[in-house]
């Protein structure tokens, strides 16, 4: 009975997401983890392309010889402590038994639910699970400029449905194809808030990692759980600043997907993956997840079984754990200042206001020396709830103390006034809700040099 209590008591829910665990608790657990297999395996494995053709016919799909033990003692003699499967990638196919669509591996060829058979081949190992899923599905044409809020948004929702409920414990599914500036497809669009909830509500414990690396500052959580790095699209984690938790993937191959010229090139080394890659991301708290590809047969080819084998040879986990520092939640909600009205005191012509609310972190408003006392607006058009400001700064990091202000009617109202103490480049500042027109950010110091502000964001949290 004690144990019943215990258990309840840790379930409480809070701003309508329920922790078994608290989310440092969670992030710690994952950075632990060390390093992990990915596999990418699917339609692509069978056109030689990693984007397959939508409209393919789901009988491509054939590996006679699936055998995921195969992959998971490959993964353990690695030293792996985890699996992460693309259990749908862009083009739509989806590698588990699904009612929302007849284009899944029930209808292919080999006619198995290939998710429930690697989730059971690597649990058998003892290794944690993980998913890739993607938000842009070219099959069901949830598309850029062809977003069907309440229908897409049902159909996602119906699939992670299934994932989170009938594959056991998913310690994180790692999102791809939403805010990026390939897929086009917006957080507001496919609402991330509804979705992140959504995925808590079903299992609290699982991560949520979107791979938006890119876009977003190494400072601060934005629509991640763990910061992400996607080396292949030229994404590195800087080690002597990181101090998020954080993932970072790459492929032992050349591409996420087989291709017919894999078993006969010359892979990677074994020496390069421990000591360029898992080593020193695991001195800085990131967990280095590598993507092994399957063949058209279902197994993994024998030079990437070698390596494996040989990285296990060289690394050894020595089950010591890099303590990570307490992060602010990350940022989960629409930003209500995006492509709002701006304005404030003068600015170099190419640096104008509307650079500090574009959505793009590689632009900024950059205030003119000649203004001893910079500031700047954000007019969002009508009174409105918001209870969080997130301040983004530019690498030459200038501003030694300001002030936040909000407009109520035609009366300023002051939300923090003080000095910018820690040196990280994004300030994020939680607060009671409240309600206004207006938000502002003035220097409450004398300036001596420019101040640079990537992107002001104001938000309205479900807390």
């Amino acid at each position: 009975m004690k144990r019943l209590l215990l258990s309840l008591l840790m379930t409480i829910s809070a701003a309508g997401v329920t922790w078994a665990k608290s989310l440092h608790e969670l992030q710690q657990d994952f950075v632990d983890l060390k390093f992990g297999l990915f596999i990418h395996f699917g339609m692509g494995t069978y056109l030689n392309h990693d984007w397959a053709d939508p409209d393919c016919s789901p009988q491509k799909f054939n590996p006679k010889k699936l055998d995921c033990n195969q992959w998971a003692s490959a993964a353990e003699k690695a030293g792996m402590t985890f699996g992460c499967i693309s259990v749908k990638h862009h083009n739509g196919f989806c590698m588990w038994d699904t009612n929302t669509t007849d284009y899944s591996v029930m209808n292919s060829g080999v006619k198995k639910d290939v998710l429930k058979e690697f989730t059971d081949a690597m649990r058998k190992k003892g290794m944690k699970i993980m998913f890739h899923f993607s938000i842009l599905d070219l099959h069901e044409k949830i598309l850029p400029n062809h977003i069907d809020k309440e229908k897409n948004t049902k159909l996602i929702k119906e699939q992670l449905k299934e994932l989170l409920t009938n594959y056991g414990p998913v310690t994180a599914i790692m999102i791809d194809g939403w805010d990026a500036p390939w897929a086009r497809i917006s957080y507001d669009e496919i609402p991330f808030e509804e979705i992140y909830s959504y995925i808590k509500s079903i299992q609290p414990d699982c991560l949520v990692m979107d791979l938006n690396g890119a876009k977003y500052p190494a400072d601060a959580l934005f629509y991640s759980d763990i910061k992400t790095y996607e080396q292949g699209a030229g994404q590195r984690i800087d080690g002597a600043t990181a101090w998020l938790p954080s993932m970072a993937c790459d492929h032992l191959q050349p591409t996420w997907f087989w291709k017919d010229t894999f078993p006969t090139m010359e892979l990677p080394s074994a020496e390069s993956i421990v000591n360029d890659n898992i080593i020193p991301k695991n001195k800085v708290g990131c967990t280095f997840i590598l993507n092994v590809a399957p063949n058209t047969d279902g197994l993994l080819d024998e030079n990437g079984v070698k390596r494996l084998e040989e990285i296990g040879e060289m690394w050894k986990n020595d089950g010591k754990s890099v303590k990570l520092a307490d992060a602010p939640a990350p940022i989960i909600s629409t930003n209500l200042a995006k492509n709002c009205h701006a304005t404030g005191s003068w600015s170099y012509d190419c640096e104008i206001h509307d650079f500090a609310n574009d959505d793009n972190f590689s632009t900024s408003w950059i205030s003119n020396t000649v203004v001893e006392s910079p500031w700047i607006m954000i007019d969002l058009g009508a009174p409105k709830s918001f209870n969080t400001i997130s301040l983004s700064f530019e690498n030459d990091f200038n501003l030694d103390s300001y002030a936040l202000d909000y407009r109520q009617g035609d009366k300023w109202v002051e939300i923090f006034n003080g000095e910018a103490i820690s040196p990280r480049r994004v300030k994020i500042h939680r607060f009671d809700t409240i309600e206004g027109d207006a938000v502002r950010l003035r220097t409450t110091k004398p300036q001596d040099a420019e101040v640079a502000i990537a992107e002001i964001g104001v938000y309205d949290e479900k807390r």
